[in-house]
């Protein structure tokens, strides 16, 4: 689209999966390894800061003030965000409900649609210039969902080896009674957008 961009995530395996993506798609990216709290560029860098599905984890009170010096004059915030609905979407409820059976303790499920809401004191760097929440229908597999719900961090990043093929034996087992091969699961998207003051 005629711009430059700088791909930044605190995963190393992230990041070499992007690369990979980047090179299948010719597009010359450059890649950094590094929570978002380290970023450093200089002052100006940048006409465009996004961050999807990761904001929440940032330590606002560093990222905040960093993003806003890095950002040309007029500069944008765009921060993205989306997640399945599993009060609306039967798949993902019971998906949910067996993440849950082996791991009581994870706080990520129940999710509900909601707006981006940053802390007051952005408001000292940036305005906002738009919201908003909107459904989104999502193709999976069986294989595909098995996947994407073996991805979350209340299976894969908190099971043992040992629960983890537990659960995916059952989630697989799970799928092949209540979904069809092919199917969309609900998600909504939430987005805001913030311009430098």
């Amino acid at each position: 689209y005629g711009a430059d961009f700088v791909g930044a995530d605190i995963s190393e395996n992230q990041i070499e999966a992007a690369k990979v993506l980047a090179k299948e798609n010719k597009q010359n990216i450059q890649f950094i390894v590094s929570p978002a709290e380290d970023i450093d560029f200089p002052q100006d860098s940048f006409d465009v800061i996004t961050a999807c599905q990761c904001f929440f984890y940032f330590h606002y009170e560093t990222v905040i003030p960093n993003f806003a010096k890095m950002l040309k004059k007029g500069g944008k915030l765009a921060v993205l965000y989306m997640e399945w609905l599993p009060f609306e979407d039967k798949i993902a409820k019971a998906s949910e409900d067996l993440v849950l059976k082996y791991n009581p303790k994870w706080n990520g499920a129940g999710e509900t649609k909601r707006p981006i809401i940053l802390p007051e004191f952005v408001d000292k760097y940036f305005d906002t210039v738009h919201s908003e929440e909107f459904d989104l229908d999502v193709p999976f597999t069986r294989e595909s969902w098995n996947g994407r719900m073996k991805a979350c961090r209340g299976t894969s990043a908190s099971l043992s080896e040992k629960e983890l093929e537990a659960w995916e034996k059952e989630h697989k087992a799970l799928l092949e009674r209540i979904a069809p091969p092919e199917f969309d699961i609900l998600h909504y998207g939430s987005v805001a957008e913030y311009k430098l003051k």
